[in-house]
């Protein structure tokens, strides 16, 4: 049996190699490093994959992120309702902006913000939303955008991790994550559904006007060359992540079918035991498996993570403090119990290896070895 890893970008890289190094060899050809033409060719193949009239590429998710803010000019001191249960980037692009993170719980099936925990935090001094889909599915959208309707809030969709995920709407019309907010981002780091050889990332929206402030915001806030309309960020997608992307982006809903292919052999595996929680699968949302995240009680988790260690199986914890217990965000004066499904989730969750590359004898291994390790831990 090979090596099993979380993520396998050698095997999938094997696999296109021809394609991906013509790419490569048209980029070192021109030498156009910089906004080179493949920039455009990726900006306009995202926009066909999401239906979406807008898609501009930036250097990161984080700076999609502040990008995304930043035009939507909020005023010093407002409120930005984001999830505790993530990764740092929202939280983090907000306080750099001078305006205010405020956190909400999340749902204990999805892990997905909690549409009444946000109704709870909403103030008059609240102007936006930051819905994270987490783990390859959407949060609850249509119950996010009424409550975005009704207070007169911005919604910005985090889908760094569930690009090409869709959304049934209730008239059952589907959707891609990342479309039905004022503002979408995404990510490229090389782990995500749609992975670089570094780092990338992407804001995409339907607004018109939106767009133009967003492009002028990653490229210094220039108007035109040398004329500064704005402020500004240098946030430039390099060519050569470009041209990789162009070529992968035609794959990634192979990738994802793979992924979900794989979630149904995980599933398959822990439907006889109470003692390994399976995603959830919500139902208006496809997933398409960034991460299978299983839960455990809590007691167990960091030894499970230590037996399958031992056992040359890979595991990872997405994420071990939900943000409102982090030390940079104590000045907010939130304290242990006040989230209570954030901090049960951090203490229970754990991710087992995901990615097309796996084969059947590595998943019957680790399945294996996880339900060993519950049936003899009672």
């Amino acid at each position: 049996m090979e090596d099993i890893k979380m993520v396998d970008l050698k095997a999938q890289y094997a696999k296109l190699k021809p394609e991906l190094d013509a790419a490569f060899s048209a980029v070192m050809e021109s030498m156009e490093f910089i906004n080179g033409p493949q920039v455009s060719n990726f900006a306009r193949s995202l926009e066909e994959y999401l239906q979406v009239r807008h898609a501009i590429p930036c250097a990161n998710g984080t700076d999609a992120l502040q990008i995304a803010l930043m035009a939507l000019q909020l005023p010093a001191g407002a409120e930005v309702i984001v999830p505790s249960f993530n990764y740092v980037s929202g939280a983090e692009v907000v306080a750099l902006l001078g305006l205010k993170p405020v956190f909400a719980d999340v749902l204990p099936d999805t892990f997905t913000i909690d549409p009444e925990s946000v109704k709870k935090v909403i103030t008059p001094a609240t102007a936006a939303i930051i819905p994270v889909h987490l783990f390859g599915q959407g949060a609850a959208m249509q119950e996010i955008m009424e409550i975005a309707q009704e207070y007169k809030l911005y919604v910005i969709e985090d889908n760094a991790q569930s690009l090409g995920a869709v959304y049934v709407q209730p008239d059952e019309h589907e959707v891609k994550l990342g479309t039905m907010g004022h503002i979408g981002t995404t990510s490229f780091f090389p782990s995500k559904p749609l992975g670089g050889m570094g780092d990338g990332g992407a804001v995409f929206t339907n607004d018109d006007s939106l767009a133009e402030v967003i492009r002028k915001i990653a490229n210094h806030g220039q108007s035109e060359k040398y004329k500064f309309s704005t402020i500004g960020v240098n946030s430039r997608l390099d060519t050569l992540q470009a041209a990789m992307l162009d070529v992968k982006i035609k794959y990634v809903d192979a990738y994802n079918n793979a992924r979900q292919e794989i979630a149904r052999f995980y599933d398959n595996a822990f439907a006889e035991t109470s003692a390994v929680q399976a995603p959830h699968r919500s139902s208006r949302s496809s997933h398409v498996y960034h991460q299978y995240t299983i839960t455990v009680a809590p007691a167990l988790r960091d030894e499970l993570k230590a037996y399958l260690r031992d056992n040359h199986i890979p595991s990872m914890v997405y994420y071990p403090e939900p943000l409102h217990l982090q030390q940079a965000y104590t000045y907010l004066g939130f304290k242990s119990g006040d989230f209570p499904v954030s901090e049960l989730m951090s203490q229970s969750v754990l991710s087992l290896p995901m990615h097309s590359e796996l084969k059947e004898d590595q998943l019957t291994y680790i399945c294996q070895h996880v339900l060993d390790f519950v049936k003899n831990h009672g």
